[in-house]
């Protein structure tokens, strides 16, 4: 890989509503401030190419990809059992080898059923290759999503392509009790959320 290409592999980029970051290695993003979820629920897609399943999704595997079969939008449904802390997600793409296949929009949204989804973020990617990590967050209360249910939503593909090719998704939940995002802090930094009156007179210094 070149020096340009590594350059690429760890930017972060602010187009449209909301900023992402694009990492060469999925291991900056699963670095002991936070864990991998996802083998926690159950997956599911809109629709799929034979042989080109949601299983391709979570094999580790960067050279396959879920192909879908039909109209846009394309759906990946990500459903815990149980309200689960979702801190951010990332999906890998790489246009270099799908080109009209990647998608270039994409909505992120959770719920707790299938019937009260709600967006949370919405990107706009030009030419992704690489883990595009998105974080999510409730962004009145300023802490991570609770949720049954992710959606990832494809809703328009680069150079107008109909179907789409996504290589892996991964979720990530941080670690210990629910955190209250710093946005002053890097991606993956937290700072701590007091439940009691008494330490969160201490939360801030004048």
């Amino acid at each position: 890989m070149s020096s340009d290409d590594d350059n690429h592999a760890n930017t972060t980029f602010d187009i449209g509503p909301v900023g992402y970051e694009i990492v060469g290695d999925i291991k900056k993003v699963n670095d002991g401030s936070s864990r991998e979820i996802g083998e926690r629920a159950v997956w599911s897609v809109s629709s799929c190419k034979q042989g080109y399943g949601v299983t391709l999704l979570r094999d580790d595997n960067l050279e396959s990809y879920w192909q879908s079969d039909g109209t846009q939008p394309h759906m990946v449904n990500v459903q815990f059992r149980q309200k689960t802390d979702i801190g951010c997600v990332a999906i890998y793409t790489d246009y270099k080898s799908d080109e009209s296949y990647t998608p270039s929009r994409v909505s992120f949204r959770v719920g707790n059923h299938y019937h009260d989804l709600r967006e949370i973020e919405q990107i706009y990617m030009q030419e992704p290759c690489g883990w595009v990590v998105v974080k999510l967050q409730d962004k009145i209360h300023q802490k991570s999503i609770r949720a049954f249910i992710l959606q990832v939503a494809i809703l328009q593909n680069h150079q107008n392509g109909r179907d789409t090719h996504l290589r892996q998704i991964k979720v990530f939940s941080f670690n210990g009790i629910r955190k209250q995002f710093d946005p002053t802090l890097p991606m993956g930094l937290t700072s701590q959320q007091f439940s009691t009156v008494e330490c969160s007179m201490f939360n801030t210094i004048r």
